[in-house]
């Protein structure tokens, strides 16, 4: 199928891998961004004022905040590290996939960063169990629309794609004849 769909496109393999890297690289830049807010906002907590009042277990969150941010702006940021790496050895397809993995990892972290916040947060300011009723809300939402949608959405992309090139290849179809019609 993936053969056809660059047939279609009329791209290269070697195309297609720029493709890949070139879109993957734009999720990457939104995630960095939010990581690295959330990063740089668990870095400062401590320093606060009210931190000192915080309950073991709130300090206990904390770190696994920490931690998982750390690891999440790791794991977004290392495709560059390792772009450098292969740079101009022609293993594009290699970095493509390797980048792939470490994206989707860092995005795993970037949630339990995000959960292990809002637990930390709502635990200061109400209760324990308030703060673990609205974690598991939170962290089925992210589940839901990082997760759960994105896989059933998958299944449907053949078909939208299909709709989209006979689109494509009609409204080119029409441009081609309005060519040819010109004096």
């Amino acid at each position: 199928m993936t053969r056809e769909m660059n047939r279609r496109r009329g791209e290269s393999e070697r195309q297609r891998w720029d493709r890949n890297f070139a879109d993957l690289l734009q999720e990457l830049r939104v995630a960095q961004t939010g990581v690295q807010i959330l990063f740089a906002f668990l870095l400062t907590l401590p320093f606060s004022n009210g931190f000192p009042k915080t309950t073991e277990f709130q300090k206990i969150i904390y770190i696994v905040a920490l931690m998982c941010a750390a690891f999440a702006t790791a794991m977004i940021i290392s495709p560059v590290a390792f772009h450098r790496a292969l740079f101009r050895q022609g293993r594009k397809p290699e970095l493509v996939r390797y980048a792939h993995r470490m994206a989707t990892a860092g995005l795993g972290f970037l949630l339990l960063a995000m959960v292990a916040s809002i637990m930390l947060i709502v635990a200061y300011l109400l209760s324990t169990w308030i703060a673990a009723i609205l974690t598991a809300v939170a962290a089925a939402g992210f589940l839901t629309f990082w997760a759960i949608v994105p896989v059933i959405r998958h299944t449907w992309i053949d078909e939208d794609a299909e709709e989209e090139d006979e689109e494509v290849n009609s409204d080119e179809g029409d441009h081609a004849a309005a060519v040819r019609d010109l004096p």
